[in-house]
This record gives C-alpha cells, structure tokens and sequence, in this order.
C-alpha cells in the first residue's frame, strides 16, 4: 500500500507535483490529492460525499489534468455533489453516448418482448410510439427530451384520442426511465411533469358505462332484427353478452377451443387477463350461435372472422355496432349488466359470480383453499342468463 504523503495541510504546486517521487497520496485541499503509484504514476483523486456516502472520484493523470485543471474539476464536482447530484453518475452518462429516442425504444421493446404473453398488446406497443412519437422525437437522444418535448407528442391527440394518449404518455415515460436506469439520462422522468400542461380528459368511468341489466334483452332482440348489421357481427355480439367475456377473448376464439358436446369453452391462459384457463359453460342459445357460424365462418379456424377467414374480427368492431346503433354503452359494459342482473336477480354466491367474470381471488388465504372452478353452478347461472336474455 502506498503511504501516505507529509503534510496534507499544505497546497500543492507545479513544481512539488512534477518533483514528487515517494509513493503515496498528497493533499492539495478541499479533498483533493495526487496520488503517487508505486510505478511513479500519478493521477488526480477528489475524496467527497456524494449523497451521503464518501466516495473518491479520479480525475486524470497529470500528463493530460494539470493542477489548475484538477482543482477546478474538484470545485465543480463538489459543487454538484453539494446539491445533491451525483457527479461521478452525470460524468458517466456524459461519456457514454446517449441513443436516440427511437434506438432506446426498440431495446425496450426487445427486452420487454418475452415476458409479454398477448402478441397484439406487443404490436400495439410500437405501433403507437412509431406513429405518434418518433416522427416528433425518435432522432432525439434520450438525454435531451424533456417535458416541452413529451407536450408536442401529446397534445394533438390528447382529447381526440384519449385513451391512445395515456398509452403514448405510459410507454414514452417506460422508456425514459430506462435511459435513466441505464445511465443515459439524469433527473427527474418529464413524463412525470407533463400533466400541468395539458387540459382535463373526460371521466375515465365512461368508457366502460354499462347498460342497465333491464334494458339488456330488448337490445338483443333489437340487435338480432338489425339487417344493417353483419351477421356474423351480430352473433358475434350476442355471444359476448351470453358468456359475460370480454371483447378480446370472444373476436380471438378458435373452434379448437370449444368441446360442443360437453357445451363447455375453455380459453386458454394466454389469451385471459389474469393468464389462468377460464372454462365458459355454454348456454343451449350459444350453441345455437356456434351452429350458425360454422356456415358463415367457411372453414375459418376462428369462430367470428373478420373480413378474410385468415384474420378475427378488429377489436373496434362492437365499438362501431354499438354507435351504429346509437347506443351510449361499451360491450365491456355488459360484463358489469350481467354482474348486477346476478347480485339483484339470482341468489348464486358472490363466488360463483366473480368466477363466472374469470376475476382473480384478492384473497390469497381464499385463493390458496380454492381448487375447483364451480363449473356446474356457473353452468345453471349462465343458462339462466340466457333465458332472462332471450324471454325463454
């Protein structure tokens, strides 16, 4: 180990720094030392405290820092340190050269890929950076976007297109925080500061507003005298509301999920919400639907295609047939209209109806004892949904 210099109270000078041989480390003040190798190197150390904690910062050897250099790199450094940055941090992302908003966007989607189990959701994620966010800030580097920035991302379709909005807002503020995590960047997310400048965005409530349980069947009986509708859109519909599923699960099931003869459908856990297999008891009206999409489906491999036999329907489909139709709910909210219809209509348990919406247990003791899925109470609940449903 080097020993420690003579005199550490005493500044140093050119000429002591270039005549200095003994191994060890010299004070110069205010933590700043030469220190002097074994091999007769020398270099600059500054010894601070950095949020907290004592930590030596190198600042060069002398063949390229001379003493007036070193001392004004140890002022700025304890300046910095002082109001609480972390020097050696910022000098970090200084040299290592920041990527462009779009380069660090793809290495989030590519470490994000594999834990993502819905292939769509993978999609929409870069598809919505790509057409609402890189053409504005993707040649960016990530260390220069700030929250004027995010703002021109955000505001043209903060309003118009709300919901899309809070997506671009979540995933623009993922991959400033990654940059941050990865050292790119210093201070605070400007995701985070972006709010105070743009205007309130309706009730978020709205967007799942539910039809009243009682008003349900006179729909379906409109729904099914609705010519201006497809036919496959219609069944497709009706089946949602019959099973109490939601949108995606019904526009992606596939023949092989459904075992006609045992009237049970059973989702697979990669495409549920909570990625646990859901088995849907099916209603007698539901395989009434199943027999007439087989017609219409022409040897498709999903039960409702869309416009090719090779694709589903897009997921905006019950959205149009429903403003189509003037009506002023979402098909998400007739999830909450069969929820009601059973807690004010039937006297099944709260479990068997929380199980038939495939909603998780929040109760982990109750999660941990339950083993079955009550499927032959859920069995009776549903076909009798259906009968209020359908007046038989």
């Amino acid at each position: 180990m080097p020993k420690r210099g003579r005199h550490p109270e005493k500044a140093l000078t050119a000429f002591k720094v270039r005549s200095l041989k003994e191994p060890g480390r010299y004070a110069d003040g205010n933590g700043l030392y030469l220190v002097v190798d074994p091999s007769g190197a020398k270099r600059w150390m500054l010894r601070t405290v950095v949020q907290g904690r004592r930590r030596d910062i190198g600042l060069g050897g002398i063949s390229l820092v001379s003493l007036a250099e070193a001392r004004e790199k140890a002022l700025s450094y304890r300046k910095r340190a002082r109001e609480g940055g972390d020097p050696l941090a910022e000098r970090r992302r200084v040299e290592a050269k920041a990527p462009t908003f779009s380069e660090a966007a793809r290495r989030v989607f590519d470490e994000h890929l594999p834990s993502w189990k819905n292939s769509k959701h993978a999609a929409q994620w870069m598809n919505t950076l790509r057409q609402y966010a890189l053409p504005l800030i993707g040649d960016m580097p990530v260390d220069e976007i700030d929250s004027p920035h995010v703002l021109r991302v955000l505001s043209p379709i903060w309003l118009l297109k709300p919901e899309t909005a809070r997506r671009v807002r979540q995933r623009i503020g993922t991959v400033l925080s990654w940059a941050k995590a990865a050292g790119y960047r210093a201070g605070d997310n400007p995701v985070e500061g972006v709010g105070k400048g743009l205007p309130k965005q309706r009730d978020r409530n709205e967007h799942h507003s539910a039809m009243p349980f009682a008003e349900v069947p006179t729909f379906i009986a409109r729904l099914r005298g609705d010519s201006e509708q497809g036919e496959i859109t219609r069944l497709a519909l009706e089946f949602l509301i019959l099973t109490a599923t939601r949108t995606g699960e019904v526009l992606g099931a596939k023949w092989q999920e459904f075992d006609e003869l045992g009237q049970v459908w059973t989702i697979p856990d990669y495409r549920m919400k909570a990625a646990r297999t859901h088995r849907v008891p099916l209603s007698s009206r539901c395989l009434e639907i199943l027999e007439r999409a087989k017609l219409l489906s022409a040897g498709s491999k999903f039960i409702f295609p869309g416009r090719t036999n090779t694709r589903p329907m897009s997921n905006m489909v019950f959205l149009m047939t429903l403003r189509r139709m003037d009506v002023p709910f979402t098909a998400h909210g007739f999830r909450s209209s069969f929820r009601d219809w059973a807690a004010e209509c039937t006297s099944y348990s709260q479990e068997i109806c929380e199980m038939a919406l495939a909603h998780t247990v929040s109760n982990k003791v109750e999660a941990a004892y339950r083993r079955g899925d009550l499927f032959d109470r859920r069995r009776a609940l549903m076909e009798e949904w259906a009968s209020y449903l359908t007046g038989r």
